[in-house]
């Protein structure tokens, strides 16, 4: 079927379900930022495959929301489609919600999947509705029935994370939990974010693409652990791990019916409701209390342990000399071998593919080379494959799993030996601002509200920006995009972002510059956030970077740079040399410093 077909026949289904609009969101029952097959609903109807958005749909008219990073996709994979794209953020552009309540009237029917949408969300959207005397229904999977060969919903083999790399024994990890619920009063501790599950089980799955987390839901009281997952993905010896710590292994559905009409009324039960699904809630008897609070998990698992650091410190180690051994190789084979965007793809995944203990990427690379480089989340493809050819940019953004930790990278490489005079004037500034973010020198106390400043300084001098956060957090061989730390100048309104930046998280420093239809910059290291001096003012932080990756000298304009840029950047290339230089060959070896010759 079309787009415009799947529309006209969800359509068919709202009216015999007596629907006037369907919310349809990019979402699974665990609000995954990534999800797996069988939910990926939004995509199945409207074709976009961006990992943000949710589409709406009317008798009338359907939209599609979606951010910044997207913007350009989603006009291309829309093209020729009914539905509206909406460009989040915008002025003049109306909130999803916004849209929604503005066009219910009296006794209308909201439709959506209770599973996929979160409590927080219904008791909002429910209130705003009641107040206009329209309805929402919250059990209806339209999307089911015109998706005939709608993916199955299987778990891969669950693993265990050893000590040796995660740093704390499960059995501390719980017992932390359960301190924490006996101060705040909880019977019962619902989870249902999938990395906080595996976090705390110190378990790792592959049921989720790029992301080493298992399809799972979890409920602790003080002295039982339920894990609803799929069983057949856990063999004896994990089985034995979890059993020896008190789980009890359930099948993934039970959850809703019948396990939650076993928590008795009176009971309180601590979760997130911005996290956890309607279908949840809606499932608990009459009589029971939640306290509807930020999972602790998250932040415990944001702020690295010493042995998580030393480990991350290593498996960057092995990642930057994969990726310098990959951008030597492009440098040196330019015009001597044929290439595309997928076969460099290729060609990082064969170099990468030689690092011990490493277990696949971390997400899928993106390279986009002249004007793909401008589509922020750029995904090549059979029919996009642009040949790479001078002279213009080329943008990779990379990143691997390994059991030392997780990577995330991003280099802009002058393809031929002619940058242009504008190429160079905004690769020097997306520099200038990554290298002042990770000099930054604060206060404890700071969010990356604080900090976002210092990456789009050069940027915004010009008059320029981007649109997208400058850094999210990272994970330990789990979710490459991790809560709550992140880099953006705007505040959000959701329960356990804006965090501040403790001793031992990993963020993400990553400004970037796009131009339509020429070429696109982003320059991405991972920075680690450490303790500076304390003085009677306080205790001051600071960051070093963990990641290990020459800049492209090519395109870098040293008179833009200050003094104290041109100190940054010679630092860190005389690091990267001391630390890199060592695995490479001889002839990279050379090659590697030339390009970190002092500017």
């Amino acid at each position: 079927m079309t787009v415009d077909e799947k529309i006209e026949a969800l359509r068919e289904r709202m009216k015999s379900n007596k629907v006037d609009i369907y919310y349809i969101p990019t979402s699974d029952a665990h609000f995954s930022e990534y999800v797996s097959d069988y939910f990926k609903c939004r995509e199945f109807i409207s074709g976009f495959n961006g990992s943000a958005g949710a589409i709406v749909v009317s008798m009338e008219e359907a939209g599609l929301w979606t951010d910044g990073r997207y913007y350009i996709q989603a006009e291309q994979q829309l093209k020729g489609s009914s539905i509206t794209l909406y460009k989040s953020g915008l002025e003049g552009v109306p909130k999803i919600k916004d849209y929604i309540v503005d066009r219910m009237g009296e006794w209308d029917v909201l439709g959506c999947d209770g599973m996929v949408v979160s409590t927080a969300w219904a008791e909002d959207m429910k209130e705003s509705l009641e107040a206009k005397g329209a309805e929402i229904d919250f059990g209806l999977d339209l999307v089911d029935d015109i998706w005939e060969d709608r993916p199955a919903l299987k778990s891969k083999s669950v693993m265990i994370l050893d000590t040796c790399y995660c740093g704390e024994t499960r059995e501390s990890k719980i017992q932390r939990l359960r301190n924490y619920m006996v101060e705040n009063g909880a019977d019962y501790h619902v989870i249902t974010s999938l990395d906080d599950i595996a976090w705390l089980l110190n378990i790792r799955g592959n049921d989720i693409h790029c992301n080493f987390v298992v399809l799972s839901y979890l409920v602790i009281s003080s002295d039982k652990i339920w894990l609803f997952a799929d069983c057949e993905a856990f063999g004896s010896e994990v089985r034995k791990a979890l059993e020896d710590v008190g789980v009890i292994l359930m099948p993934y559905d039970d959850i809703y019916y019948p396990y939650m009409q076993s928590i008795r009324a009176g009971s309180r039960v601590m979760l997130d409701k911005s996290i956890v699904n309607q279908a949840i809630t809606e499932s608990f008897n009459e009589g029971v209390e939640i306290i509807d609070m930020v999972n602790p998990t998250i932040l415990w698992k944001a702020v690295k342990n010493d042995t998580e650091i030393k480990n991350m410190k290593l498996a960057h180690i092995k990642d930057g000399v994969a990726v310098t051994k990959f951008i030597y190789w492009i440098k040196k084979n330019m015009g001597k071998v044929a290439m595309t965007e997928l076969s460099i793809i290729d060609k990082l995944e064969e170099i990468r593919s030689k690092g011990e203990n490493y277990k696949g990427p971390s997400f899928d690379t993106i390279a986009g080379f002249g004007e793909h480089g401008a589509i922020v989340h750029y995904s090549a493809s059979k029919e996009t494959d642009a040949v790479i050819e001078p002279d213009n940019l080329l943008l990779v953004d990379t990143g691997g799993h390994y059991l030392e930790g997780t990577t995330d990278i991003t280099r802009t490489i002058l393809i031929g030996n002619n940058a242009t005079d504008e190429q160079k004037k905004y690769y020097t500034a997306v520099l200038r601002g990554n290298l002042n973010l990770c000099n930054a020198h604060f206060m404890h106390g700071c969010s990356g509200v604080s900090l976002d400043y210092l990456a789009r300084q050069p940027l915004w001098d010009m008059g320029c920006d981007y649109n997208h956060g400058t850094g999210h957090g990272v994970g330990y061989l789990l979710n490459v995009h991790e809560p709550p730390n992140a880099f953006r100048f705007r505040v959000l309104p959701f329960a356990g972002e804006n965090a501040v930046l403790e001793e031992g998280m990993v963020t993400s420093d990553e400004p970037g510059m796009y131009l339509e239809g020429k070429f696109g910059i982003r320059l991405e290291n991972l920075i680690l956030c450490v303790k500076r001096e304390k003085t009677e003012y306080g205790q001051f932080m600071g960051f070093e970077p963990l990641t290990y990756v020459p800049f492209d000298r090519d395109v870098i304009d040293a008179e833009q740079m200050s003094d104290k840029e041109k100190e940054l950047l010679n630092d860190y290339h005389k690091k990267v040399y001391e630390k890199i230089s060592p695995y490479l060959e001889n002839d990279e070896k050379e090659w590697l410093k030339e390009v970190c010759v002092p500017i």
